[in-house]
């Protein structure tokens, strides 16, 4: 369950939505196909602000394929720690996320992207443990200057994976670049309402947040991020526990 850090690739992580295709107003000999990836290393992944790999480093990886029409696909992968992270138990050792989607600049320096996410937990999974489902996604940016401002919403319906319930996440970004420098702001808040807010074992709702900075550098990016959630459960320590905690994670992404 990603969490986009983006970007997650994350933005999140995100994610924590995939930031997946190119911009609408390219070059008139941009090529029709465009393929592009990265790899990256973080010290924590966090899914809506709760770690999938009980505070663990992990490797994640994405390839994403862009028409110039603007539809996009691709897959994003990542271990994750069903033995050690409660949010995953029992869901294996490696999420993959397939997605396919649209996006378009307007006029005005507006974005839209719609499109739907399947999350699949392949490996050592417990026996008969229904894990995969769909969410389909849907966001609205606006850049002005070297603000680029973005909300959207993540809704995943009734599916035995999620309890037979529905789940929904809004969330709003803001990237700030400096200008003269490599260096963007990021911030992030979520809201979960639904089966995906019972990962936090205390109720079907809660807040998430994060707020970060990253350098860009050719086809290298260094970044730091502050993650909380609203999580504080039964007692002192629970959001411990459930990997929902304050915490500071650091990432470094190669693209190609």
């Amino acid at each position: 369950m990603r969490f986009s850090m983006i970007t997650l690739g994350g933005l999140m992580l995100a994610a924590a939505t995939p930031a997946m295709a190119q911009d609408d107003a390219a070059p008139a000999d941009t090529p029709e196909i465009t393929v592009t990836g990265s790899a990256s290393l973080t010290s924590d992944y966090r899914f809506r602000g709760i770690s999938q790999t009980g505070k663990d480093p992990a490797l994640q990886g994405t390839i994403n394929i862009n028409d110039k029409s603007g539809f996009y696909a691709g897959f994003w992968a990542s271990m994750i720690d069903g033995d050690d992270a409660p949010a995953v138990a029992g869901f294996g050792k490696a999420e993959v996320d397939l997605y396919a989607g649209f996006t378009k600049t307007l006029p005005g320096g507006v974005g839209i992207d719609v499109g739907l996410l399947y999350y699949l937990y392949p490996i050592d999974k417990a026996k008969g443990l229904a894990t995969d489902f769909f969410e389909p996604y849907a966001s609205v940016s606006y850049t002005i200057g070297p603000v680029t401002a973005k909300v959207g919403a993540n809704y995943a319906w009734s599916q035995k994976a999620i309890f037979d319930t529905d789940s929904l996440y809004l969330r709003g970004d803001v990237t700030v670049a400096i200008p003269g420098t490599p260096v963007s702001i990021l911030g992030h808040v979520g809201h979960t309402d639904g089966a995906l807010g019972v990962l936090a074992l205390t109720s079907d709702k809660y807040w998430d947040w994060s707020l970060g900075a990253e350098a860009s550098y050719k086809f290298a990016k260094v970044g730091v991020q502050y993650v909380d959630t609203s999580i504080k459960g039964f007692g002192a320590g629970w959001d411990d526990a459930v990997g929902a905690d304050p915490g500071i994670l650091g990432y470094v992404t190669l693209s190609f």
